[in-house]
């Protein structure tokens, strides 16, 4: 994984695997994403199922998680380490609970890719605000 939108695709995925069920809603989350946010202009919407199950695959190895995460932080400039963490975020909020498991990815993600806290919170407030019902 060299490109930064596999490197986003792959925080998607993780985060949606992260309680070991990735839901309809995650994945049409996935494709509205990749369809809609402007760091996907030049990625192919088609190429989604076949990058995300090779990201899959990849996190199935031994040492898989480690391995993506050294990926993702080569492939990610610092601005889009931001919106990797704003990805992870969507992605968890998207069922609308917030399970224990997508919160420690949310930790993982943040610490390995060295966002602050402050804009992590930043971050999870704008998030929390989006997903809001009435």
């Amino acid at each position: 994984m060299a490109a930064h939108h596999d490197a986003l695709i792959a925080i998607m995925v993780l985060t949606s695997a992260a309680d070991n069920d990735m839901t309809d809603k995650e994945l049409k989350k996935m494709g509205d994403v990749v369809g809609n946010w402007p760091v996907f202009e030049n990625f192919a919407v088609a190429d989604l199922p076949a990058t995300a199950t090779r990201i899959s695959d990849a996190l199935e190895q031994e040492d898989g998680l480690e391995a993506l995460f050294d990926e993702m932080q080569d492939a990610l400039s610092w601005q889009l380490r931001e919106t990797a963490y704003a990805l992870a975020c969507e992605m968890a909020a998207t069922d609308g609970v917030l399970t224990d498991e997508e919160m420690q990815i949310l930790e993982l993600v943040r610490h390995r890719l060295g966002i602050d806290r402050l804009i992590a919170a930043g971050i999870e407030r704008g998030v929390r605000a989006r997903f809001a019902t009435a």
